[in-house]
């Protein structure tokens, strides 16, 4: 069986780094995700399935529905349970790099606006990540 070893600090540190699927199989998808910028944001979403976010550098934080939120720093993981709405924002000074994992493959997720209560994105292809070693 094939081991993906992934350099996600040096994927953070390219030009045009942005969420990349590490692997996709019948039942998981992993991915990296960066945001930039201090302040960046995404939407208010839920996904139809459980994940975990794992801080890797910078400072996220959650925001939720109510009103409510978490800080996760380095180190850090939250555990979403699928169908829960949040938002991700880069509450720190420097670009955030989180490890994403889910139980279900990217064909079958869902991402659930808020707002609209709707699906916000299509799913579309993506290129291997630069930094990855398959070892056999």
């Amino acid at each position: 069986m094939p081991i993906q070893i992934v350099d996600l600090t040096a994927m953070a540190q390219e030009p045009d780094a942005r969420r990349t699927d590490l692997i996709n199989g019948p039942r998981f998808n992993a991915w990296f995700h960066i945001y930039k910028k201090p302040g960046q944001r995404d939407k208010m979403h839920c996904h139809n399935a459980d994940q975990v976010f794992h801080v890797v550098s910078g400072e996220c934080t959650m925001h939720f529905p109510d009103g409510g939120k978490s800080v996760i720093k380095p180190g850090m993981a939250a555990l979403i349970t699928g169908g829960s709405f949040y938002q991700l924002e880069n509450s720190g000074t420097e670009p955030m790099v989180m490890l994403g994992v889910r139980g279900r493959d990217r064909e079958t997720i869902q991402t659930i606006g808020f707002e609209s209560r709707q699906e916000l994105f299509p799913h579309e292809p993506q290129e291997p990540p630069k930094h990855t070693a398959i070892l056999v």
